[in-house]
């Protein structure tokens, strides 16, 4: 029977996670409003937390094969969405080992994890911009980012502070939920 709870609540997040992708994509940057930040990692936390890190992964897996299947754009989410999905497991991953495995409700902990989660993200999507997305638009989107914006000025004035501002504004509206919630947080966490 835990399991079959187990399962339905990966899936309720999920397709919370889902609809939360579709509805809130707020573009943070100026002049890049193709980098959108949405709140779909809400759940996702709160799946790892309530359960263990590896139902958030579920959850952040099952959300994406949603999005895929019902709301694909074509190029963009083929090339976006892998990006989106490593970016958010570190952030998650950091988040989940500041927290100690989700035993640790405290700010100071929810904060350190966000930190070492935040700086986590915006490396990798830094790099990944840069071997995977920026090739990949060129050859696909027919958008080539180094010849029309600059790989430097992409980076730094767009990528760069995107994903710090994504990283610390998940990460304090995570923590605003879960510690305000926290009592039925914690009472799911024993029925499940």
């Amino acid at each position: 029977m835990r399991q079959t709870q187990r399962l339905s609540v990966i899936a309720l997040l999920a397709a919370v996670s889902f609809i939360l992708m579709l509805i809130g994509q707020i573009p943070l940057i100026p002049g890049a409003t193709f980098l959108k930040m949405d709140f779909s990692f809400i759940p996702i936390f709160l799946g790892a937390i309530i359960l263990d890190l590896r139902a958030g992964y579920g959850v952040l897996l099952l959300r994406s094969l949603l999005k895929i299947l019902l709301d694909g754009s074509g190029v963009n989410d083929y090339i976006g969405l892998p990006m989106n999905i490593i970016g958010l497991a570190i952030l998650l991953l950091g988040l989940y080992w500041g927290m100690q495995g989700g035993k640790n409700w405290q700010w100071r902990n929810i904060l350190i994890g966000g930190a070492v989660g935040t700086v986590g993200l915006t490396v990798s999507m830094m790099v990944m911009n840069v071997i995977y997305a920026m090739p990949l638009y060129a050859r696909f989107a027919n958008f080539d980012i180094a010849k029309t914006i600059g790989t430097k000025v992409y980076l730094t004035y767009m990528v760069l502070p995107f994903n710090l501002i994504e990283g610390v504004l998940l990460t304090l509206l995570s923590g605003f939920i879960l510690i305000t919630f926290k009592n039925i947080f914690i009472r799911l966490m024993r029925q499940l």
